[in-house]
């Protein structure tokens, strides 16, 4: 009898076996697009397009043994209609071979067999023996407080095991896994994950599976994403409640009456994840929110009656959109990464749902800082409102954001009155930072900040000014020679280069007008002196781009200078044709000298006696 077997009975490797049994000495005629489709999945590094492979390898041996006689029929399909394999393009070229042919069509796909029935062709539909549901042996490995499993070829398992705080890597056995045992363990994943409900593939792309698999997040990584084989399993071992925090009255009534836009903070492992199921479960228990959460992959630890979303189609964006119809009373974002992440966020903030995100952070200012240039900075204490930082599992930090519109600290020009982000802790209500727009800049300012009682402590906004004024004149002239100190709270002096003197302070004074216009700050133009200590000399420095600049004077040209730094020597170099020794600001002699210039160090140049050395 003829044969025609389809995709599905092929990458299901049954078809060797169904010849075994009842279709012994058959004539099969393997479609020119079942082979193009198993080749675009296996191009596509999918597990589905190797293990069609490894079938029509059986099946030549079986007709060079003599069993079977094989043959490939019809046209290779163009890569339109390949592309087009799941609107049934690929499936209707195979049936109309069996018609063809007037052959058995063979599937295990019961779509394709229904239609090819209804169609009058002769069918054999293999229905699949469902596995039955067992603990996997990826489960096996995990008792109540391993946080994680980490399996990687040739290396023994490894587990992380404790509480945020508390956690340490294990061993858990002595002798190293193979390619076939993570093989092995990842096919019985995926067989489960056809039979329960709480287990799906999130994400497959080129080289790496995410697997929602119970409550756990696996990872299954392989060439060419990974440098090998590798499974990683992530299962959360606490699952709080808000009370069992040290939330401080003050907290819960600002998450209660006022907190709308909040941000859980902390660094990866610290129990922010922990801490955002508990406060989602609060709104929903407590104060009777409808509470929904936006994940990719889902992954939290959430009770039935939050609905929990993944990207709609691949775009969190669209996932969005449904929940702004949805219109919950609170949205659990995990996690705010990427730029439209921010967006999105803001999106739905600004359209008034509340909303909890969860942020990558080492600091509290930081969670806040990553939405600077994402939104406008008026805008940002309209979405974001309380910032809660969590360290080791407990809160460690709250912080409270409002707008208001005032001189900052540290500045006493009543016409340098601007808006400025003020953010105080919300215990003390003690002011900690202060963002705000000084030139073109935006700055944030730790107004809090200790001083440094060893050493002569410069401002933070006598630094920003002296900081405004070099760019502004950099862009004039750049990598010029100058110096610039401050001698009261509404002056400067810039010491520059005599060259370029007048150049700064323009026709009838125009361009140090606009200079000071920017900087908010009258400034004296002076000639610069290069100042002499013993057998060395200040260099003034300037950075530009990628690179850093000491300005020599022209009468340096061609001298050979050891630089020093903080009263280490740190290399020699030949002043070139500018009158300057250039460097790049990322090599460790460029990083040295910029902390030098954080510091307000000098660099300083010692010219180079060659008989001496």
């Amino acid at each position: 009898m003829k044969i025609v077997p389809d995709t599905s009975i092929i990458i299901d490797q049954m078809l060797t076996k169904l010849i075994e049994d009842c279709f012994e000495n058959a004539e099969v005629l393997i479609p020119e697009a079942v082979q193009s489709e198993i080749e675009n999945h296996a191009n596509r590094r999918k597990d589905i397009g190797y293990s069609g492979i490894d079938e029509l390898k059986r099946l030549r041996t079986l007709a060079d043994e003599g069993v079977i006689d094989l043959k490939y029929v019809g046209r290779r399909p163009q890569l339109d209609e390949v592309s087009l394999a799941r609107g049934g393009e690929i499936d209707a070229m195979i049936r109309d071979i069996a018609r063809k042919h007037n052959a058995t069509l063979v599937t295990s796909d019961r779509l394709q067999s229904q239609i090819a029935e209804a169609q009058g062709i002769d069918t054999y539909f293999y229905q699949k023996q469902a596995p039955q549901i067992v603990k996997t042996e990826l489960e096996k490995y995990f008792a109540d407080d391993i946080s994680s499993i980490h399996l990687r070829e040739n290396t023994v398992p490894m587990a992380k095991r404790g509480k945020p705080g508390q956690i340490e890597l294990i061993e858990l056995d002595y002798v190293p896994l193979r390619y076939n045992d993570l093989d092995r363990i990842t096919n019985e994943l995926l067989a489960q994950t056809q039979l329960r409900q709480d287990a799906f593939i999130e994400i497959e792309k080129n080289g790496v599976k995410v697997i929602q698999f119970g409550n756990l997040r696996v990872t299954v990584a392989k060439r060419p994403f990974a440098d090998g084989f590798e499974i990683t399993a992530i299962k959360p071992v606490n699952r709080l409640d808000l009370i069992d925090y040290d939330v401080s009255e003050k907290l819960l009534k600002r998450l209660s009456d006022e907190a709308k836009g909040i941000l859980v903070a902390g660094s990866p492992g610290a129990g922010k994840s922990t801490f955002a199921q508990a406060l989602a479960e609060y709104y929903h228990y407590d104060l009777e929110k409808i509470v929904k959460t936006m994940e990719n992959p889902r992954d939290l630890n959430l009770d039935d009656n939050i609905t929990q979303y993944a990207p709609l189609e691949g775009s969190m964006e669209d996932t969005a959109d449904i929940l702004l119809l949805v219109r919950p009373d609170f949205t659990l974002f995990d996690e705010v990464r990427k730029t439209r992440d921010f967006e999105i966020y803001s999106d739905m903030r600004l359209a008034g749902v509340g909303m909890i995100g969860i942020v990558h952070a080492t600091r509290a200012i930081d969670a806040i800082q990553r939405f600077l240039g994402r939104l406008e900075l008026g805008v940002i204490p309209s979405v974001i409102d309380t910032t809660i930082y969590i360290e080791d599992g407990e809160i460690r930090s709250v912080y409270s954001i409002e707008l208001t519109v005032k001189v900052p600290t540290g500045m006493i020009e009543a016409d340098l009155a601007r808006p400025v982000i003020e953010i105080k802790d919300l215990e003390t209500e003690e002011l900690l930072y202060e963002i705000y727009t000084y030139g073109e800049q935006t700055i944030v300012m730790n107004v809090n900040k200790p001083k440094d009682s060893n050493k002569e402590d410069k401002s933070s906004v006598d630094k920003i000014v002296t900081r405004v004024i070099r760019n502004e004149i950099y862009r004039i002239v750049p990598n010029v020679a100058v110096e610039i100190s401050l001698l009261s709270n509404n002056r400067a002096l810039v010491e520059i280069d005599p060259e370029y003197a007048g150049t700064i302070i323009g026709k009838n004074g125009k361009t140090i007008e606009k200079i000071e216009e920017r900087a908010g700050i009258s400034i004296e133009v002076q000639d610069l002196e290069v100042k002499e200590i013993e057998d060395k000399k200040i260099i003034p420095v300037s950075i530009s781009g990628n690179y850093i600049s000491l300005n020599f004077r022209k009468e340096d040209i061609g001298a050979s200078y050891d630089i020093i730094v903080e009263g280490e020597y740190l290399f020699t170099a030949t002043v070139g044709k500018k009158a300057n020794i250039r460097l790049k600001r990322n090599i460790e002699m460029g990083e040295i000298i910029i902390k030098a210039m954080k510091k307000d160090e000098p660099v300083y140049a010692r010219l180079r006696n060659e008989d001496f050395y």
